[in-house]
């Protein structure tokens, strides 16, 4: 049997995406969704499985879509790809068009409704511990690494660890900046511009970092379950858990839910939280977390909704990655990562992400989750880039089914990050 590319054969495949090429460096590539979704599955697919082939890259880095990231960066870096489908690109992944929040929706949604009830609300009730555990751990390593390197602890802790484990640029780099600012008097940008660059080289070790803790796990199954659950005791408790069948209208009611959940985060995010706390910012995305795990607890979705979540998720998760790994890598600023790259620097983000694992990974184990689970959702997806930081760290460890848990990192985890920052920043500086 013939092997097949995403459903494709290879001349097939090859004509496909020579005649989008074309298009492309002809500039009558149609500027829109379907032209930016066509380019994005050109390159990804190609990349993705060239990745998929690379000895060692495969199996430790995180194979094809990790290349799919990096390869477009680099693409972009060189200028292969014309400015204004770079712009197009990015406008489909993010703004205006949103395909990268599209999707962590639909994974959220997914991977909460497939979870069944009680193993939620027990891995739920643990993962704080987990992630205050790796904040510990990073802050630890930290610390010892900036002794080495001649920085004080109150630097390494408020310049390193906070930008690292912040949640990302948007929900962390950037609000850390204005907390800076306000308590300090001195200007965000000077605080920003170094903390990003960290955040950036911490992001590449976190990547790296799921795909070599992805082969620990297939090395040493007790360390990880079935990729899709933190809690050791998850295989009892599913035990009972009910089967439903889908009709193909359940998914469009099953995406309308998701969309209409992460509508009503915002609206709490910034109707109700923001006028209450202004100085703690908390996504919508935490907020919409919150809603579905509490819509899954109180058992008002019907099952065969939930059913129907879980395979679009699933969809999301094989396939439409690819655009979104893509749309990562042409908003990945490779200049800025080369200027930041000093060996302190380095050693140091090393330090703090190790440090995140470990930290995340012995207090997991401690509340009943895998030390490899915990260490990739609680640990490495607070020590990345936000959402598509989470993404790709998900996508190298092969655990994209846990969606749910990095964006409590990211989003929960960077608030719990920017209170601690608000009272570090009065008290260290």
């Amino acid at each position: 049997m013939k092997k097949k590319y995403f459903g494709l054969n290879l001349p097939m495949l090859l004509i496909l995406a020579i005649i989008v090429f074309i298009a492309t460096y002809l500039g009558v590539l149609s500027k829109d969704l379907a032209g930016g979704v066509a380019l994005m599955f050109a390159i990804g697919i190609i990349l993705y499985e060239i990745g998929e082939k690379i000895p060692f890259w495969n199996t430790y880095v995180g194979g094809g879509l990790v290349l799919a990231f990096l390869g477009t960066a680099v693409l972009c870096y060189y200028k292969v790809i014309p400015e204004e489908y770079v712009e197009l690109i990015s406008s489909v992944n993010s703004k205006p068009m949103g395909v990268l929040n599209f999707f962590i929706i639909m994974l959220i949604t997914g991977s909460l409704l497939g979870l069944n009830r009680e193993l939620m609300i027990k891995s739920f009730a643990g993962y704080i511990p987990a992630i205050l555990g790796g904040v510990v751990g990073a802050a630890v390593l930290g610390i010892i690494g900036g002794l080495f390197f001649g920085v004080s602890p109150a630097n390494t802790v408020l310049k390193y660890v906070l930008p690292v484990m912040g949640g990302g640029n948007g929900a962390g780099a950037v609000p850390l900046s204005q907390i800076y600012e306000r308590v300090t008097g001195d200007a965000a940008a000077n605080y920003y511009g170094f903390a990003i660059s960290i955040l950036t080289i911490a992001n590449i070790f976190a990547i790296i970092a799921g795909g070599l803790l992805n082969k620990i796990g297939e090395k040493n199954p007790k360390l990880t379950g079935d990729k899709k659950t933190l809690m050791r005791s998850a295989p009892e408790i599913g035990k009972g858990e009910e089967k439903f069948t889908t009709q193909i209208k359940d998914y469009t009611g099953a995406i309308l839910m998701g969309l209409t959940f992460y509508q009503l985060g915002r609206l709490i995010a910034d109707k109700i939280w923001d006028p209450l706390v202004p100085s703690v910012p908390i996504h919508p995305f935490a907020f919409m977390i919150i809603l579905v795990a509490l819509a899954n607890g109180l058992g008002i979705i019907p099952g065969s909704l939930r059913q129907a979540a879980k395979e679009v998720q699933s969809f999301f998760t094989k396939n439409i990655v690819i655009l979104v790994m893509v749309g990562v890598g042409v908003e990945t600023d490779l200049h800025e990562l080369v200027t930041a790259i000093t060996i302190g620097n380095v050693i140091m983000a090393l330090l703090i992400v190790i440090g995140a694992i470990i930290g995340s990974g012995l207090v997991g184990h401690l509340v009943g989750f895998y030390f490899v689970d915990s260490a990739v959702t609680a640990g490495l997806c607070m020590a990345n880039r936000g959402g598509s930081g989470d993404i790709a760290v998900l996508g190298a460890a092969d655990r994209m089914e846990l969606m749910s848990y990095a964006q409590l990192s990211s989003r929960l985890g960077g608030g719990i990050i920017l209170v601690i920052g608000s009272i570090l920043f009065g008290s260290l500086m």
